[in-house]
């Protein structure tokens, strides 16, 4: 096969167009085109009115070598790469039966512990998969008496469950994250047999949304099951079992019951607060890492669609528009857009009582009448917070608590204008671009629930934005707050093989460890960690799999 990139058609092309186009840049005669798949369709939107679908395609020609070697000058026409997934090591299943076999641990059931026991399952070592919260259905019911009833489940929510975060989230499937071995293809294929649309394979930004997240979490775990991994919900982990050597010789859950284990995977998600202060106190090594916090804001998706897409918007093949915005604040602070939903809502997040914790949705349609995304500020360790590993922390807690006073102590989210919020004043009532945040919201002063510094960014942040995105300007446009969650405040620290460097056996992965930021990434890193487990259980080392390791893109 051979890979054709950049290949430029108009926005509303006829579907022969492709073929033709592609025996036109091949330079063959249309009957020696025997065949071709998408790899990759994005659309170049710089120029408003005159949008273009830009094209990768996979071609099986006749006489390849001939056409290679022709075109060996075009760096946009070469041999279609491999994609398939390779697990880099033997069939575990004998292992598994061996007499004196302990099974891999794999501590949450977000998209970075999913796929770790998946590949594990897929090897043949039968994990033990330990989460916390609810199956999704059971915790979606729990999720909704937030943003209906104002009723929070703690071990239950936005954060907590099967699924993890990224279940109520717009389902973003794209990352900057270095995957030379191509894992992401292998995240988005096993997400294609548990009843994604095939599409995400081969669109510029896939994304799924998430009532069909819901649906593909209980395809993943019927797999896993079958394959031998075995569940265990509402299986809170409590502390380590450690030997004298810091080795580590399984785990004690909240119950007070002991499983044995020589391999943990540490895959809890950035809010499992509790979990961290364990393994800070068990002398787990790790340290702190920058975040961000802001506030979400809203437009009607009709204006960002307008203003991106020009006459074009509404097409079908470009759906809602989306945006990406930064900015270098004059006190030295970065701010930008964050998890942005095209035609999503804002959602209660929160996972602990009295708080307010802001984040993003939308469904697979992405048909609601707002646009949303987070406007956040970075922070710095030692300058914002303590220089410890759980400052973070607490300094998130303090201004989740903040809001959740400014919202009236009900859940409510505390919420301003633009035009209030630049100016400065407290807002006593919304205009005409509805909130779409549920239980509600409570018209006040933001500036209470944030940092001065980071008011102080976001309020010079938006007009630059504005001189970008005119939409920005809208004094009608809602700000929520406050959105704390962006990424984990603190990094456990890892061996080159993914071990703990002092408590071998424990494995950190994906975001709660800070070494992903959203669902591809922390996905990858699962199999990545997966991989260095199951080579470590053989007695190999996992030399070389984790370079790159740290995900880059955004949540949500």
């Amino acid at each position: 096969m051979i890979r054709l990139t950049e290949l430029r058609l108009p926005l509303d092309h006829v579907p022969e167009a492709l073929p033709e186009a592609i025996a036109t840049r091949l330079g063959i005669p249309p009957e020696n085109l025997r065949g071709f798949t998408i790899a990759r369709r994005g659309y170049d939107a710089r120029k408003r009115g005159r949008i273009s679908l830009v094209y990768n395609v996979d071609c099986d020609v006749t006489d390849e070598a001939a056409l290679l070697a022709r075109c060996a000058g075009d760096q946009r026409i070469r041999p279609t790469p491999d994609t398939t997934y390779r697990f880099p090591g033997a069939d575990g299943s004998v292992l598994a039966r061996s007499p004196g076999f302990i099974r891999p641990v794999v501590i949450g059931a977000g998209p970075c512990g999913l796929m770790a026991a998946l590949i594990l399952a897929q090897a043949g070592l039968r994990p033990l998969i330990l989460e916390r919260g609810k199956e999704v259905r059971e915790r979606t019911v729990d999720t909704f008496a937030l943003w209906r009833k104002s009723i929070l489940t703690p071990e239950s929510n936005v954060q907590f469950g099967e699924g993890g975060a990224g279940t109520f989230s717009d389902g973003k499937l794209y990352s900057q994250v270095s995957d030379p071995r191509h894992l992401g293809r292998k995240v988005l294929e096993e997400f294609v047999r548990a009843g994604a649309p095939e599409e995400i394979l081969y669109v510029s930004k896939p994304h799924i949304g998430t009532f069909r997240l819901v649906s593909m979490v209980e395809h993943i775990r019927r797999e896993i099951e079958a394959a031998g991994g075995e569940y265990r919900f509402g299986a809170r982990v409590e502390d380590l079992l450690l030997d004298s050597a810091r080795h580590v010789r399984g785990v004690r859950l909240a119950s007070g019951e002991d499983i044995a284990a020589s391999h943990v995977i540490l895959a809890v998600g950035h809010s499992a607060r509790d979990t961290f202060a364990t393994l800070h106190d068990q002398g787990v090594a790790m340290q702190p890492k920058p975040f961000s916090i802001g506030v979400r804001i809203e437009h009607p998706q009709s204006l960002i669609d307008a203003e991106r897409f020009g006459p074009q918007a509404g097409t079908e093949i470009l759906g809602a528009a989306d945006y990406k915005l930064v900015h270098h604040a004059t006190n030295g602070r970065g701010v930008y857009s964050f998890c942005m939903c095209p035609g999503g809502t804002v959602v209660a997040a929160t996972s602990e009582t009295g708080q307010v914790v802001t984040n993003g949705m939308s469904q697979y349609s992405r048909a609601e009448r707002n646009a949303n995304a987070g406007i956040v500020v970075e922070l710095r360790p030692g300058e914002d917070y303590p220089n410890t590993p759980l400052g973070g922390i607490a300094f998130q807690r303090h201004w989740e608590r903040q809001a959740f006073l400014a919202g009236g102590s009900i859940y409510n989210a505390p919420a301003q204008r633009v035009g209030d919020f630049l100016a400065g004043r407290p807002s006593t009532h919304l205009g005409d671009v509805l909130p779409s945040y549920r239980p509600g919201v409570t018209p006040t002063d933001l500036a209470t629930c944030l940092p001065d510094f980071v008011t102080e960014a976001i309020r010079e942040a938006l007009p630059a934005f504005a001189r970008k995105l005119h939409a920005f300007a809208l004094e009608d446009a809602v700000l929520t707050g406050v959105e704390t969650r962006t990424s984990s405040p603190l990094r456990i620290a890892r061996e080159p093989d993914g071990a703990s460097p002092n408590t071998p056996g424990l494995y950190p992965a994906g975001e709660g460890a800070g070494y992903a930021g959203g669902i591809l990434s922390a996905a990858i890193d699962g199999i990545r960690i997966a991989e260095a487990v199951a080579l470590s259980l053989s007695g190999q080392k996992a030399t070389g799999l984790l370079r790159g390791s740290a995900g880059l893109e955004q949540a949500g």
